[in-house]
């Protein structure tokens, strides 16, 4: 039998580095840069931890900073993330349905820092809700999915056309499309169509943007927008029409809803300029006045682990 691959995908050091000689023009408080740099000391002890567990096992692997990710991921048998929901989300735009991902949050919040630095900063970190490990249950978890005994979960992702032509990219959490300065309105229209070319109501709009969640992302943006945690397996989509320039009651009653596993949202753009975002600001797509976007749930899904199926 061939020896299995992994891929160990890892947030890289520098989004933590405060030097001593800096930190004091950076921070008032020298107790936010002591607080970094142990966050920072943290996240390498959790590689370390990983890494050694690793070494121990019957299998090919190989780490990798995600920054220097820029090609597909092919010819491995399981994707490791050591991060937190950002790295597998950032993961997740080089995967396609046929490779699963394993997420370990290195540097769960923790409520008692959280609770003693509130007067003076904010100690919460990565929520960790996509990530089936932390350093303390990584073998166990891993060890479940080298014997099969964990079966990774199929999550909805976000297809997005514009003018017909497929995005290479698919969104795991959500997408936002929006003019690029959040102080100018965005103008679109949108409607919900089905497989059997039934429409909803064409919607005007005048917005700060349109956002729409996956299932895994509507506890997200989405959740503190007003909308609704959805069952993480859902193959439907939910949306919801940013900051609404005042409209009448029965047009109202149109800018939060979903679109379901066999419907897609129709919606053009109005505005000169605007982007599409992935999954948060890294990876965008721009879209001009006239271009016409298609939005559903009909991407390849993902194989994901997921934390309450693999404890």
């Amino acid at each position: 039998m061939a020896r299995r691959k992994l891929l160990l995908l890892l947030k890289p050091f520098d989004v933590y580095q405060v030097t001593q000689s800096n930190a004091v023009s950076r921070f008032s408080n020298p107790r936010i840069f002591h607080y970094i740099d142990n966050r920072r000391k943290v996240h390498k002890e959790a590689i370390n931890v990983c890494q050694k567990i690793l070494q121990q096992k019957p299998i090919d692997w190989k780490p990798i900073f995600r920054n220097n990710l820029s090609q597909p991921i092919h010819n491995v048998d399981l994707v490791v993330t050591v991060g937190g929901d950002g790295t597998l989300l950032q993961a997740s735009h080089f995967l396609d349905d046929s490779i699963p991902v394993l997420g370990v949050n290195s540097d769960p919040t923790q409520a008692e820092e959280v609770e003693k630095f509130s007067n003076e900063f904010d100690a919460t970190r990565s929520t960790g809700y996509l990530c089936a490990a932390t350093v303390k249950n990584f073998e166990q978890v891993l060890d479940g999915f080298l014997e099969d005994q964990i079966v990774p979960s199929k999550l909805s992702r976000i297809s997005v056309s514009v003018n017909s032509k497929v995005l290479p990219t698919c969104a795991l959490n959500d997408i936002l499309i929006a003019h690029p300065c959040p102080a100018t309105v965005s103008r679109f229209s949108f409607k919900i169509r089905g497989d059997d070319e039934t429409c909803s109501p064409l919607v005007n709009c005048r917005s700060s943007g349109l956002r729409i969640s996956t299932a895994a992302g509507s506890t997200a943006a989405m959740h503190s927008a007003g909308g609704f945690p959805m069952p993480i397996l859902s193959r439907d989509l939910q949306y919801m029409v940013r900051e609404p320039i005042s409209q009448g009651p029965a047009i109202s009653r149109l800018m939060h809803g979903l679109i379901k596993s066999d419907q897609s949202m129709d919606a053009s753009w109005f505005s000169k300029e605007g982007f599409v975002y992935f999954d948060g600001s890294h990876v965008f797509h721009t879209i001009q006045n006239g271009d016409t976007i298609e939005i559903s749930s009909k991407a390849p899904v993902l194989q994901v682990v997921l934390p309450h199926l693999s404890t």
